[in-house]
């Protein structure tokens, strides 16, 4: 074997070595988010449990949203006022998001 032959298989075997380390300090580094990050994975998984049933179910988002307007018509009004907003902030954000996801696979 030439000498630069030997000269790419150490530096190969020196880089290999270090990406291990650097996979094992990843490892030690992330372990800590790792309960919160289950916990949001759950969270997100139970909204989307209940939008579904909810889609579903119609019926009962009427009658929540009538007996609210019953109960508290000013309270309601500001309810759904809030509410739009987030709506309107969550299909914004999907936009963006798409749209970069988009420009991240051109």
């Amino acid at each position: 074997m030439s000498q630069e032959l030997i000269d790419i298989a150490i530096r190969r075997g020196r880089l290999i070595e270090r990406i291990a380390y650097q996979r094992a300090a990843l490892g030690s580094e992330v372990q800590p988010i790792c309960g919160a990050l289950q916990t949001a994975d759950r969270t997100i998984a139970r909204v989307r449990t209940v939008t579904a049933y909810l889609k579903q179910h119609p019926g009962i988002v009427l009658v929540a949203v009538a007996l609210l307007a019953a109960l508290k018509p000013r309270r309601a009004w500001r309810w759904a006022r809030r509410g739009f907003v987030v709506w309107r902030t969550w299909q914004t954000l999907q936009e963006r998001f798409a749209s970069m996801k988009l420009r991240a696979t051109l």
